[in-house]
């Protein structure tokens, strides 16, 4: 294995042939959501890669039907049912990575009156709840203040007692939930932390040593009420992966799938080799920055929270593929009547773009595809 291999193997695992989108879900399990539109929330950008005729703003508006849940998985996105089935029951979380704890006699309380009239109403917005339970402001998890029915419902949704059944506005619309019973026993909470590394290791890998210990780790958003056995799940991990050291860095990934993806690879080599794909910031393919650096050899960084004059890729930088190296980015903004503006960046000698004929030709037809993409 060289490290050549490694960057094909992360391009072709999880860019793979554009397929329906509840086969695109169920292949990944997990899509990160992110709220920004610059130009098109994450979701929608990584979903257009991997779901024939895609558009801007589908997976909210065929939510319902889907079998996908909101929900923290590795971050905040969008998770399968099976998977989310993993996860819960969320026994005593208070809110996300806090580990499992009693509630206040007083919170409990007030969560189920709330629950109750949510079950009354069958779903309802925030806007009602806050109209008929008025329990002032609290400090949110960013530090600043939000309203104190908002934050339980937050909450209530974390642990699984509420759903998300659609949004209105952009604003969660929430519906009453109910999730199995606890697993029994040691064996059954392991196999369901195995099941979701395999998950994790599905979406990201290959994975450096250093970053497949970050992301076990981030499944404390995951189950929080197991966060205590989770070094011993890297350990399994560790024991069970395919692994392979490369230029003095321990490599893991799922065998199987590695297996497949090389196939894939190599029947799809002729038609798919060629082309530029804009990545959203939180794709799959660059989301861990540690193997970006190790595979492509630059630092990419998210900048949408940096100082105007801090910013060095701008403000929503997308990640610039072409064939199975990154070689840069794109910021794209959308004017009047549908036309973008395409401002690129590169890496590398002289930070210019490559020679090859083929290459404007294919950046040309991503440019058409974002454009589609975004619609009207």
């Amino acid at each position: 294995m060289t490290l050549d291999e490694l960057r094909r193997q992360a391009v072709a695992r999880t860019l793979f042939a554009p397929t329906t989108l509840p086969r695109a879900l169920a292949r990944l399990g997990f899509v990160q959501a992110d709220p920004i539109r610059a130009p098109a929330r994450a979701q929608d950008l990584m979903l257009r890669h991997r779901v024939t005729g895609y558009r801007a703003g589908d997976l909210e508006r065929r939510y319902a039907p889907l079998g996908v849940e909101e929900d923290f998985f590795v971050n905040y996105g969008f998770v399968t049912q099976p998977l989310q089935a993993l996860m819960h029951p969320r026994v005593g979380a208070t809110a996300p990575a806090q580990g499992p704890r009693n509630w206040p006699a007083s919170r409990r309380r007030r969560a189920e009156l709330l629950l109750a009239f949510v079950r009354e109403r069958g779903e309802a917005h925030p806007r009602e709840v806050d109209a008929h339970f008025d329990h002032g402001k609290v400090k949110n998890y960013w530090g600043g203040t939000s309203n104190a029915t908002t934050h339980l419902l937050d909450a209530m949704h974390y642990v699984g007692m509420l759903r998300v059944a659609r949004r209105d506005g952009g604003i969660r619309v929430y519906a009453p939930h109910e999730h199995g019973a606890a697993p029994e026993s040691a064996g059954e909470r392991r196999a369901r932390l195995d099941a979701m590394v395999d998950v994790v290791l599905a979406l990201y890998a290959p994975l450096p040593r250093a970053s497949l210990q970050y992301w076990v780790r981030r499944l404390r958003y995951a189950a929080p009420q197991w966060q205590g056995e989770l070094t011993v799940a890297i350990g399994r991990a560790r024991e069970r992966l395919a692994h392979e050291r490369i230029d003095g860095v321990d490599w893991y990934w799922l065998a199987a799938d590695a297996t497949r993806a090389a196939r894939g690879a190599e029947r799809g080599a002729g038609e798919r080799r060629d082309e530029v794909r804009l990545l959203a910031p939180f794709d799959p393919v660059v989301q861990d920055r540690t193997r970006f650096e190790l595979l492509w050899g630059w630092t990419y960084r998210f900048e949408a929270y940096t100082p105007v004059a801090k910013r060095k890729l701008g403000y929503y930088a997308l990640p610039l593929l072409w064939r199975d190296r990154v070689i840069g980015w794109a910021n794209v903004a959308r004017r009047e009547g549908g036309a973008l503006d395409v401002a690129l960046g590169y890496v590398g000698p002289g930070s210019r773009p490559p020679r090859d004929p083929v290459f404007r030709r294919e950046l040309d037809a991503e440019i058409e595809r974002m454009r589609t993409f975004l619609g009207p």
